[in-house]
């Protein structure tokens, strides 16, 4: 895992904290509209053909924020990491927040539990993370294609893919933290979900830069921060 720590806040959501597994980039769920008209121009200056291949990425891309922003979603992560033949396998990392409605957020996440073990097609066990307790649901299923064109009877190609979701929470907290990932790379489906288990570890509510601070004081000990970072709640 790597250091950096991202931050999201908005509204009534909570703070919290993870951090992101080498090889993913934060995806910008809300561009300035100067950084978009500056990227327009970039590619009204392309030449034709590559014109129109970044044109193809550009909707792609604005289609990709918008349904994520209809989400809900609050942090986004694109992950490429070579593969066994050569190439690179792909990976969308997202993080989100269930509102508990008013009520206990450690019962709606035990519904929530219950609910996905139901489903037959979802493999669910209990997790005890540094920042709470949670749980992991994982399964195979079937999404449309992205950027592929419809079949000859007007249909959407789908592909399966193989779809990982830790839902967390802790004590005094009123919301449920999601974090899910999803690949194509059946193949690599376990090591997926050790990459989504690592995040899982990463996740918190106490800010890191308090942990650090509550380090370099002289009577908190030496080894404060390190304990506060493994287990924000003691």
């Amino acid at each position: 895992m790597t250091d950096i720590l991202t931050e999201r806040t908005s509204g009534r959501v909570p703070a919290y904290w993870y951090g992101l597994p080498h090889g993913y980039l934060p995806l910008d769920l809300d561009p300035p509209v100067e950084k978009l008209t500056a990227l327009v121009n970039h590619l009204l200056g392309l030449p034709e053909e590559a014109r129109n291949q970044a044109e193809r990425v550009l909707r792609l891309y604005a289609g990709v924020v918008t349904a994520l922003n209809s989400h809900d979603v609050q942090g986004c992560a694109i992950g490429l990491h070579p593969d066994d033949e050569g190439g690179f396998a792909q990976s969308v990392l997202t993080f989100s927040t269930v509102p508990a409605s008013g009520v206990n957020a450690a019962l709606a996440l035990a519904d929530l539990a219950v609910t996905a073990a139901e489903d037959p097609e979802k493999d669910v066990q209990p997790l005890e993370l540094p920042c709470g307790t949670g749980f992991l649901a994982v399964e195979t299923r079937s999404v449309v294609a992205p950027g592929r064109p419809p079949e000859e009877d007007g249909s959407l190609p789908e592909e399966p893919v193989w779809q990982g979701t830790i839902a967390v929470t802790g004590p005094g907290m009123s919301d449920i933290v999601v974090v899910q990932l999803v690949t194509p790379a059946l193949e690599l489906a376990d090591d997926y979900r050790d990459v989504l288990l690592g995040v899982g570890h990463t996740v918190s509510f106490i800010d890191p830069s308090l942990a650090e601070k509550a380090d370099g004081a002289g009577d908190t000990g030496p080894g404060a921060a390190a304990d506060t970072a493994k287990n924000p709640f003691g």
